[in-house]
């Protein structure tokens, strides 16, 4: 699934989001709002990884 269609189907992308990345809260996915720059962001400040990281793991996972 390409980022167009999460943003486009991000009700349904949320769940799946969730189970790729368990601390991720709704709170966080609801001020991420489908916005990919948001997720990686999130992603390091959860984690504790890089930037590219948190990428390619984004890239990997949609």
């Amino acid at each position: 699934m390409n980022w167009e269609q999460i943003r486009g189907n991000w009700e349904q992308a949320k769940g799946e989001l969730k189970v790729q990345w368990g601390k991720l809260t709704d709170d966080d996915l609801a001020k991420i709002n489908g916005e990919r720059d948001k997720l990686v962001g999130r992603l390091q400040e959860l984690y504790g990884i890089t930037k590219d990281e948190a990428e390619k793991q984004v890239n990997e996972k949609t």
